[in-house]
């Protein structure tokens, strides 16, 4: 059944959202993002909230543009890649490795996440800027496309805020 405006009646979740493990299975979405060392936005996505992390790795990092360096041609791609040990996967680390890009990924069972904490905290400090802007927050868009572009004006408000000092 259809209401006046086209919409179903009933409650439709939208797109690409999916069962959070970690809030009693509410339908959600997870923002993904890749950032430089300084903490400056690169490559932002979204999926469910049931997607793996290691999924969601190489299509952010298909979506890294040219960077811009002072001398020498343009970069294609990083140096190195730092993650915890929710992207510790032989496919992931072969995938990347072949780009030519280094992980640092930490392993299951054998590293401590400690000392990734050197490194991980400039993605953490980037999401709370995310989570600063009201739209990325909260998802009130039921459209995936109205959500990744909302989301990445707030990445795009966070890199003006950072490079116009």
């Amino acid at each position: 059944m259809r209401d006046r405006f086209g919409e179903h009646a009933g409650p439709e979740k939208g797109d690409l959202t999916g069962r959070n493990p970690v809030d009693r299975g509410k339908f959600g979405s997870k923002i993904r993002l890749i950032t430089d060392r300084t903490g400056l936005p690169l490559s932002v996505g979204i999926s469910g909230a049931s997607l793996h992390d290691s999924q969601a790795l190489e299509p952010l990092v298909r979506g890294i543009p040219p960077i811009r360096s002072r001398r020498g041609p343009r970069r294609r791609r990083p140096a190195k890649l730092y993650a915890d040990k929710a992207y510790d996967n032989r496919h992931l680390r072969q995938w990347l490795r072949s780009r030519h890009i280094t992980p640092r990924i930490a392993r299951k069972g054998i590293e401590s996440s400690e000392r990734l904490g050197r490194h991980r905290w400039t993605i953490e400090r980037t999401m709370s800027w995310l989570a600063g802007c009201r739209r990325p927050h909260r998802r009130y868009e039921r459209k995936a496309d109205h959500f990744l572009a909302f989301a990445g004006i707030a990445a795009t408000l966070i890199c003006y805020r950072r490079l116009a000092r």
